[in-house]
């Protein structure tokens, strides 16, 4: 029997294994997903990447937090957060400032203007995720992110390197 996805792919022959083919689905949802909630920010002049900084810097409120830590709390990791802050700070959604105690230590800060594109983009979000996602029932969404998360707990199995 063909999988969707090999339909959605075009791909002819069978996958490897059904890890390789819940692999790729799972890189295909995500690219999908991804990609219509990046569409969805485009009017609002904001990636989903700035987008995630954002909803970080609302949540730990007026104190900010220093690169590194909005580097770990991150969805998606990328290759240089200093730039990313470079252009949230560039459009004055964030804003930054040195400690005076260690100057090593720069801790930023969501502006009242990133608030404000917050609050815009609230319900919009929400109406994104629901439609992306409201066909399903919640104990198919439960199920879906209880699988995902065990998707990425380690094993000692999966603990090398590829050879």
């Amino acid at each position: 029997m063909k999988s969707n996805l090999r339909v959605e792919i075009k791909q002819q022959k069978p996958f490897d294994s059904l890890e390789q083919e819940v692999h790729l689905n799972l890189e295909r949802t995500a690219a999908v997903l991804t990609h219509a909630f990046a569409e969805a920010l485009k009017p609002y002049d904001i990636t989903p990447t700035q987008y995630n900084v954002l909803r970080i810097l609302r949540g730990v409120g007026p104190e900010g937090l220093c690169r590194n830590d909005i580097r770990d709390r991150m969805v998606s990791q990328v290759p240089d957060v200093t730039r990313l802050m470079d252009r949230l700070e560039d459009q004055m959604l964030i804003e930054r400032e040195r400690s005076t105690t260690d100057r090593r230590q720069v801790a930023s800060r969501i502006t009242a203007k990133g608030l404000d594109l917050l609050r815009a983009l609230d319900g919009p979000v929400v109406e994104i995720h629901r439609h992306q996602l409201g066909h399903m029932s919640q104990e198919q969404l439960r199920a879906l992110a209880d699988l995902l998360e065990l998707a990425r707990t380690p094993t000692a199995s999966a603990d090398h390197d590829i050879q």
